[in-house]
């Protein structure tokens, strides 16, 4: 993304550019179509309206700040931008996962006791489970860049497509180079939690059993 590609921009940027318009395009439609249609006011189909959201909110993380830095010469973002996008990115992906997991659920509990669907996954707590996720996700990603914004960079080179926690963590050299890999690793393992929360927030909807 970040080399010389010389008259190839021209070439890349549209197809960039149709990418991402497609991606709004596709999952706009989705989402204004299971909001008029009454019939399809039901679990599944609330899920996939909310990861549709997800993929609108993560590429508009992602996408528009690639094709601004092709057409640039000097490749460079703000730290308070960089910041964003890292928060942005890291959200998307763990609100992907955790409701792909419910998702999960609900379909175990449709195929393995169809005669509990009706009363164990419901509208109510379909919607219960997606805001624990998205508010979950946003605290303590939040939460953790927060210590990460003060810290003290000592370089400004990072070698990604795009801003990555790990890679900004390894730029700081306030309070010391241990202390922002123990950063590095507490957050890492946050993620990891969170993911996990999305089969915690399962229990909603009842008692998890293998379906055998």
């Amino acid at each position: 993304m970040y080399v010389d590609i010389g008259n190839l921009v021209y070439l890349y940027f549209p197809l960039a550019l149709l990418l991402y318009v497609s991606v709004i395009f596709a999952n706009t439609i989705l989402v204004v179509i299971i909001y008029l249609d009454r019939k399809l006011h039901e679990p599944m189909y609330l899920f996939l309206c909310c990861l549709s959201v997800n993929q609108i909110y993560g590429n508009t993380s992602l996408m528009p700040c690639l094709m601004v830095q092709m057409l640039s010469e000097t490749h460079e973002i703000s730290k308070v931008y960089c910041f964003i996008q890292i928060f942005n990115i890291y959200s998307a992906t763990v609100v992907e996962f955790g409701t792909l997991t419910v998702m999960a659920y609900d379909r175990y509990v449709c195929i393995c006791q169809p005669l509990h669907y009706n009363s164990k996954i419901t509208m109510r707590k379909v919607k219960i489970a997606i805001f624990i996720i998205w508010t979950a996700t946003f605290v303590e990603i939040g939460f953790f860049l927060s210590f990460t914004v003060r810290l003290k960079f000592c370089g400004n080179l990072i070698h990604n497509v795009a801003c990555d926690y790990h890679l900004v963590v390894e730029l700081s050299c306030s309070p010391g180079r241990t202390m922002s890999y123990i950063q590095d690793l507490i957050f890492g393992l946050s993620l990891s939690q969170l993911v996990l929360l999305s089969v915690s927030s399962c229990s909603l909807m009842g008692k998890f059993w293998l379906c055998v």
